[in-house]
């Protein structure tokens, strides 16, 4: 039977990744089949754990999706496997309002699993106990197992504060992470760097492994894991036959896709084309695109230099070519991007001059309700999703009043209003689930088949 466990932490920073990817990594060493989770809007380290583990990781989202989707995507996905590790965000009962509302505590809550939680130690020691007996009683609901401890100095450190620990609630110690010389994860301005970005990504994971083998208690850990709920028969999808070729630009610039979009796309028939856009020459034949998020900042050098592949993105959107962008796609669909005084000339679909700024300009969960047309989405339609960007709109001509979406939470890309629209193209700020958005797979696909089907293209 399938086990899992929730790996939590005391606030953001307090080494959970850490934990999470290394375990999952050790464990998978181990010959363990380990399916990764991760809660929360998070791309970066979903990326981590999945190269952690071998296999796709899924993200859960209590804001996005309903609680039914939630099991359903944790049953279907960790199928015949021996343990999940499931990563929380932020702090154990960190919510969007006072009651924890979606917190990670929710989350293990709804799924009936236990906590491993993680405690930055740095410059503490007996009131490390004190914080978790905080977190016991907050709500005594919540079932902690066992503690981790992190940034841990010295054997002496470690001594008092598992002793401290174990004393005052009771909970035992099943690992101690010490300090480490230098971040093993690399950071930057939007945290954690993707890993498709880092050299030493194989290096980081191997050190993850061997840090997790040798500080955490494997064995102990995966005996207060719990079985996974009862099974439900899960009937397959069945895609249609005439498949169509849908493109994705998956390279260090663009590498946010959650694997549920992936797989609901496939589900409605997609045959997936991954897409260097710094690479290839150009746009490979395809009835449709989908460009997601990711650092076309950091790479808007080679995205820039390669003319011919951005002249064929404006052609086919130009021709009725269906293309859906999501805030790093919305960029490189623009005219340019400023950074520190140079200017990189982009796709060109939309004449919107990009630039980055220091702070977060959109940063949380998002609400959009659909007024105008456009593509794929219908009107009426209230879509969930979240925002997570630096980048600014120096110059646009546009018209927000002309925009097909409205914001009632969020930012959007203009004056409250979201997404950009030429012919088959929707260009927007928001990142979406697809299984808390299913209309999304379907409506894109549905457009792609109607354009390949009817002839409308140019």
């Amino acid at each position: 039977m399938t086990k899992g466990i929730v790996v939590a932490g005391l606030a953001g920073g307090s080494g959970k990744s850490v934990v999470s990817v290394g375990l999952t990594a050790a464990l998978a060493r181990q010959g363990k089949f380990v399916v990764p989770f991760k809660k929360g809007p998070d791309y970066i380290d979903a990326g981590w754990m999945k190269l952690a583990a071998g296999r796709n990781c899924y993200n859960l989202d209590p804001y996005l999706m309903s609680e039914e989707s939630i099991k359903a995507s944790l049953l279907c996905h960790s199928e015949g496997a021996d343990l999940v590790v499931l990563e929380g965000n932020r702090g154990l009962f960190d919510g969007v309002n006072v009651d924890g509302g979606y917190s990670t505590a929710e989350l293990a809550l709804s799924l009936n699993l236990p906590i491993l939680l993680v405690v930055n130690c740095t410059k503490t020691t007996r009131t490390v106990a004190a914080m978790v007996l905080g977190c016991m009683k907050l709500d005594e609901r919540v079932d902690i197992r066992g503690v981790v401890l992190n940034q841990i100095g010295t054997k002496r450190h470690q001594s008092i504060v598992t002793q401290a620990v174990e004393k005052y609630t009771g909970l035992p110690v099943l690992g101690a992470i010490p300090r480490m010389k230098y971040d093993i994860f690399p950071m930057r301005h939007l945290g954690v760097t993707p890993h498709q970005e880092y050299e030493g990504s194989e290096e980081a994971m191997q050190l993850l492994a061997e840090t997790a083998a040798e500080h955490l208690d494997l064995e102990r850990i995966q005996e207060v894991m719990e079985p996974i709920g009862c099974r439900k028969t899960v009937v397959p999808a069945h895609p249609p036959e005439n498949k169509l070729r849908i493109g994705l630009l998956m390279d260090a610039a663009f590498q946010f896709y959650y694997s549920e979009n992936l797989e609901a796309l496939e589900q409605e028939g997609a045959e997936l084309i991954a897409i260097d856009a710094m690479v290839e020459d150009v746009l490979p034949e395809l009835d449709g695109l989908y460009i997601g998020g990711g650092f076309p900042e950091t790479s808007a050098g080679a995205l820039a230099a390669n003319t011919s592949f951005r002249d064929s993105i404006k052609t086919a959107a130009e021709t009725g070519l269906p293309i859906y962008a999501e805030c790093g796609g919305l960029i490189y669909l623009g005219e340019s991007i400023e950074l520190e005084g140079e200017v990189y000339p982009l796709a060109g679909v939309f004449p919107v001059r990009f630039g980055m700024s220091q702070k977060p300009q959109a940063h949380g969960y998002s609400i959009f309700t659909v007024e105008g047309e456009n593509p794929f989405y219908e009107k009426g339609s209230e879509i969930k999703g979240h925002e997570f960007r630096y980048s600014t709109i120096i110059d646009w001509p546009g018209d927000s009043d002309d925009l097909p979406l409205k914001m009632t939470r969020g930012v959007g890309f203009s004056k409250g209003r979201e997404g950009l629209v030429m012919n088959n193209v929707l260009a927007l700020y928001t990142h979406i689930h697809a299984l808390g958005t299913p209309e999304w797979a379907r409506g894109f696909m549905r457009r792609c088949r109607e354009v390949k089907e009817e002839g409308l293209r140019e």
